[in-house]
């Protein structure tokens, strides 16, 4: 997500969508998100110009071509510009922040209702993690759900996360994948 992208999805749906390359779903933003998410992604983009990756990314799904999600915006760039057809924006996903100083940071993610059930939550989530332990200052990521959202749990479960106990939100609960434990699931 670039500060120019936080600022139109607050702002100016129609000119996010331009600046993204894609058609944006009838309702926005994607389940679980409202204005203060949104707002700690513009702010958190503010505040790390350098594009350390550590926000919030969009996914976005190129209609008609076959091919699965790809998670765009996070950089600015739209990734591979070959004709891919039609682009639509179907959810977000990343991370709460730079890592802690024991190494954690926290994943989320949240995907338009009529695109769930299809695998594109599992492979997105595979992404971030893959991204993240390609970072040395990460240690271990987190990801916290409610224990009535069955598929928000079984995308971290297929991912290699356990569930650790509580969350901080309250009625939430907390699952955890480390390093050793994303390495040895590997081999």
């Amino acid at each position: 997500m670039t500060e120019d992208l936080a600022a139109a999805e607050n702002r100016d749906l129609a000119n996010f969508a331009r600046l993204l390359g894609v058609r944006m779903p009838e309702k926005w933003p994607p389940p679980l998100n409202d204005a203060d998410s949104m707002q700690w992604a513009w702010s958190h983009t503010r505040n790390h110009r350098g594009g350390d990756g550590f926000g919030m990314w969009y996914v976005v799904l190129p209609v008609g071509s076959g091919a699965g999600c790809g998670i765009g915006g996070g950089d600015g760039n739209r990734g591979d510009e070959r004709d891919m057809g039609e682009r639509l924006v179907i959810g977000t996903c990343g991370f709460r922040g730079m890592p802690s100083d024991d190494g954690t940071v926290e994943t989320g993610y949240s995907v338009f209702e009529e695109h769930q059930g299809k695998g594109y939550g599992t492979e997105l989530v595979r992404a971030l993690v893959d991204w993240a332990f390609a970072d040395a200052r990460v240690a271990r990521i987190i990801g916290e759900t409610f224990p009535d959202m069955t598929p928000s749990r079984r995308i971290l479960e297929k991912n290699g996360f356990a569930l650790r106990g509580e969350a901080s939100e309250p009625g939430a609960v907390r699952y955890e994948l480390t390093r050793a434990e994303w390495g040895a699931g590997r081999r």
